[in-house]
C-alpha cells in the first residue's frame, strides 16, 4: 500500500492500515484539515467547497467521505459528481465558492485515488498552503460542527454541459470553421469522465463523425491509463482503420492531451501545447511558459513570432504562477497539458481540443502535415534509483561545476542548456530516484546525452 502526501494533494492506493494507503480514516483526516484550512482563509463565514471526481471505481465511496467530511466541520457542499479536472476548476471560479476538492489520480492506475486541492480561484494550493494543509493534519487538532453548524450538500451535474459552452465561447474557437471540413475524429477516453465530456463538445464544435474508443465511464481502464504512445496503438489502428482525420487522447481527469496524427503515428505529447501555442500566437503575440522538462521547441515557435518564452519547475502551481508573473498568453506543460489564461489557469484538454481543431481547420494541412511544420526535437526520459546513504544535492552540485560553461538552470534540480539540446537531472518528490530528462534533434542524440550524465552521476555514486 502507499499514501502519498504532498503540497499539491494527497494520492494513494485504496485499502490498507491507516496511514499506509488511502484508508477512510486518512480521507477524513486530511479532507478534514483542508476544511479548516479553507475556514481560517474564511473568518465569520459561512464556506462552500466544490467537490467532482474521476470514473474511477473507488470514486463514489471516496466522494461520500470527502462530503461528509467537509459538511462535519461546517462547510456547504456543491456536489458535481463526475466531472473532469479543468471542470471542477470552472465550477469553483461559477459558484464564487472557497475552494474545491478534484477526487482523481490522474493518469495512475486503478487502484490509486486521491484528493487535489484548489483555492477560491479553481487553481491548485501553492507551496506554502500546501504544506499549511499537511501541518493542520498532522497535528489532528479538529473540532467538528454542532448539530445547528453542520454543512448542506447540494448536487449539481450540469458542469459538464457548462464547460462545453465556456469552450464554444472562447474567441479563438472558431466553430463554422471547423464545421467547414467535416472532420471525423477519433477518441480515447480510458472509460473515465474523457467518455462523457468529449462526444457532446465535439458534436457541439461541428465535428461530422466521432468514432468513440473506451467511453463508458465505469472507471475499468482496458489499458495503462496515461497517454504515452507505447499505450495508444489501439487508437492508432482505429484510426487508419475508419479513415480518420485526428485522433484525440486524455487521460482518466482530462487534463492531457494527447494527438493521434491521421496515419496512426503520434503527433507527440510534448507537440500538443507547441501546436496550440503556434496558433495562439499567429493571432496574440506574446509571452509562452513551460517546465524546465518540455520540448524546447516551444522556445522557438515563440520567438519566431515576436515573444519571449520562460521556464518554470516542474508542477502546475509552478507554471501557472510564472505566467501570471510574465503575462504569458499561453503556457503548460509539455505532457499535453494546455494552460489558456483567457479560459482559465488550468490544464484543459476540452480547451485544447477546441483551439486545435480551429488550428487544424483553418491551416488547410492534414494533422501529419501540420506536425511537420514544427522543430523535430526528441526527449529521452530515464531515472536512477536512489539509496538513503546518496547524497543527491552533492551529484547535483558536482554536476553544475563539471558543466558550468554551459547555460545552467537550478530552479528545479540542474538543467544544462547545449547549443542543439539539453539535459536536465532532478530528484524526484514522488519516488526514491533522479529523474534525468534529454533532448536533441535525434532520439539516438538524446539517448547519447542522457548516457553520458547517467555515466557521470553513476561515477560520483560511487
Amino acid at each position: 500500500m502507499t499514501l502519498i502526501k504532498s503540497i499539491s494533494g494527497i494520492r494513494g492506493t485504496i485499502g490498507g492500515q491507516p496511514g499506509d494507503g488511502l484508508s477512510p480514516l486518512d480521507i477524513v483526516r486530511f479532507t478534514t484539515a483542508y476544511g479548516i484550512w479553507v475556514k481560517n482563509r474564511n473568518k465569520n463565514k459561512k464556506c462552500k467547497v466544490v467537490v467532482g471526481r474521476d470514473a474511477r471505481i473507488s470514486g463514489e465511496m471516496v466522494n461520500n467521505i470527502v462530503t461528509g467530511s467537509l459538511q462535519g466541520i461546517g462547510i456547504d457542499v456543491v456536489n458535481i459528481g463526475l466531472a473532469t479536472t479543468p471542470t471542477t476548476e470552472l465550477a469553483v471560479v461559477n459558484e464564487k465558492a472557497d475552494g474545491g476538492i478534484i477526487l482523481t489520480a490522474s493518469h495512475n492506475p486503478r487502484q490509486w485515488n486521491a484528493l487535489k486541492l484548489l483555492n477560491e480561484k479553481g487553481e491548485f494550493l501553492t507551496a506554502d498552503d500546501g504544506k499549511e494543509v499537511l501541518s493542520i493534519a498532522e497535528k489532528e487538532d479538529f473540532n467538528y460542527a454542532d448539530i445547528d453548524d453542520i454543512g448542506r450538500l447540494t448536487e449539481n451535474d450540469t458542469y459538464s454541459g457548462f464547460h462545453i459552452q465556456h469552450v464554444l465561447g472562447l474567441e479563438l474557437v472558431d466553430v463554422d470553421a471547423i464545421k467547414k471540413v467535416n472532420f471525423t475524429v477519433a477518441i480515447d477516453c480510458v472509460n473515465s469522465v474523457g467518455g462523457i465530456v468529449l462526444p457532446p463538445l465535439l458534436k457541439a464544435l461541428g465535428v461530422k463523425e466521432v468514432i468513440e474508443l473506451y467511453t463508458e465511464p465505469n472507471g475499468d481502464f482496458p489499458h495503462n491509463p496515461e497517454p504515452l504512445p507505447e499505450n495508444l496503438t489501439e487508437i492508432s489502428k482505429l484510426i487508419k482503420e475508419r479513415k480518420a482525420d485526428v485522433g484525440f487522447v486524455v487521460d482518466p481527469d482530462v487534463d492531457r492531451l494527447a494527438i493521434v496524427n491521421e496515419d496512426g503515428s503520434m503527433f507527440g505529447e510534448e507537440y500538443t501545447l507547441v501546436a496550440v501555442a503556434d496558433y495562439i500566437l499567429s493571432h496574440k503575440p506574446g509571452n509562452t511558459v513551460s517546465n524546465l522538462s518540455s520540448t524546447r521547441a516551444l522556445s522557438d515557435i515563440t520567438i519566431q513570432h515576436g515573444g519571449k518564452y520562460y521556464s518554470a519547475a516542474v508542477g502546475e502551481v509552478n507554471v501557472v504562477s510564472k505566467m501570471k508573473e510574465v503575462d504569458a498568453v499561453i503556457g503548460g506543460e509539455g505532457n499535453g497539458g494546455v494552460i489558456y489564461p483567457e479560459s482559465h489557469y488550468g490544464r484543459d484538454a476540452l480547451t485544447g481540443i477546441g483551439l486545435f481543431l480551429t488550428h487544424l481547420a483553418k491551416s488547410g494541412l492534414k494533422c501529419s502535415e501540420l506536425r511537420a511544420k514544427y522543430p523535430d526535437y526528441h526527449i529521452s526520459k530515464n531515472k536512477i534509483q536512489l539509496t538513503p546513504d546518496i547524497d543527491v544535492d552533492n551529484i547535483l552540485l558536482k554536476i553544475k561545476e563539471k558543466y558550468s560553461k554551459e547555460k545552467i538552470t537550478d530552479i528545479d534540480g540542474v538543467k544544462i542548456d547545449f547549443p542543439d539540446s539539453w539535459v536536465q537531472l532532478r530528484k524526484s518528490n514522488t519516488e526514491p530516484i533522479i529523474r534525468i530528462y534529454a533532448e536533441a534533434k535525434t532520439a539516438e542524440l538524446a539517448d547519447e546525452l542522457a548516457g553520458i550524465i547517467i555515466k557521470d552521476i553513476k561515477e560520483l555514486m560511487e
